[in-house]
């Protein structure tokens, strides 16, 4: 425990997470850490404010999802970060970063895909690209008159589903839909940051724009994982993420979280 003015809520795993506690790092703001999953009362915290999911960044009882980070910054009165990509940049690195997945599930040596991620007793390794699919279908039902709901984070492989070919054959038919929906949705919109439809989310409703940005750094963050995990394996991965996946993305500085 600290005096902080400020408390971050996170779990292990968690990207939003990871990217907001760096946002308040960067700009030298203190804070009390607390990782839901291991602090007492913490959930029942949460649960009082009305917060259902993480990361929730608080200060006295005034707090905010943190999964968007121009509006994490508002709330912190810092400089909202510059513009980013536009809306076909985002689709592009989502398209290629779909595609890098793939390559990354099919070489997952069986050996490690039931292994525990690093702080969680509910999650092993074939959970991240079986995620990144649910990041990505998530997007494309809000887009499509749905909802982008917490439940969709929550979904894990069952069975032979958990096989990675299966995993694998998952994220082929998120990314068919997400490419029907781009041929028409990002051409035909030119959907902007001013001039955006507006989605349905767990964390409010937000501007297309912006839950397309936070969908495309939160399916980078966790390919850079697998590719990661592959190369600590003594792999050599068959798809190499750089500029075309990463380029001009909020990703944090780091692919695991050092707490």
């Amino acid at each position: 425990m600290t005096d902080a003015l400020i408390r971050v809520y996170w779990q292990p795993g968690c990207t939003s997470c990871l990217a907001a506690k760096q946002l308040l790092a960067r700009h030298g703001i203190a804070f009390e850490s607390i990782n839901v999953r291991s602090h007492p009362g913490a959930m029942a915290t949460l649960a009082a404010l009305g917060a259902r999911s993480v990361p929730v960044v608080a200060r006295a009882e005034r707090w905010i999802y943190a999964q968007a980070l121009t509006e994490l910054a508002t709330f912190l009165g810092l400089t909202r970060p510059p513009a980013g990509l536009d809306a076909c940049q985002l689709v592009s690195r989502i398209d290629a970063l779909l595609t890098a997945a793939v390559s990354f599930v099919l070489q997952l040596p069986a050996s490690i895909c039931e292994q525990a991620i690093a702080g969680r007793d509910d999650r092993t390794i074939i959970d991240i690209p079986f995620h990144i699919a649910q990041i990505a279908a998530g997007f494309l039902d809000a887009v499509q008159g749905g909802e982008l709901n917490y439940a969709h984070f929550e979904r894990r492989p069952q069975g032979v589903g958990r096989r990675t070919e299966n995993v694998a054959q998952e994220l082929r038919h998120v990314h068919q839909r997400f490419s029907a929906w781009a041929e028409t949705g990002c051409a035909a919109d030119g959907i902007a940051a001013n001039n955006s439809p507006l989605l349905r989310t767990y964390y409010g409703t937000k501007p297309l724009a912006a839950v397309l940005e936070r969908s495309a750094w939160h399916i980078a963050q966790h390919a850079r994982q697998l590719e990661h995990l592959l190369v600590g394996n003594g792999l050599q991965p068959t798809s190499q993420l750089g500029d075309r996946e990463l380029a001009g993305l909020p990703l944090p500085d780091g692919v695991w979280d050092a707490e």
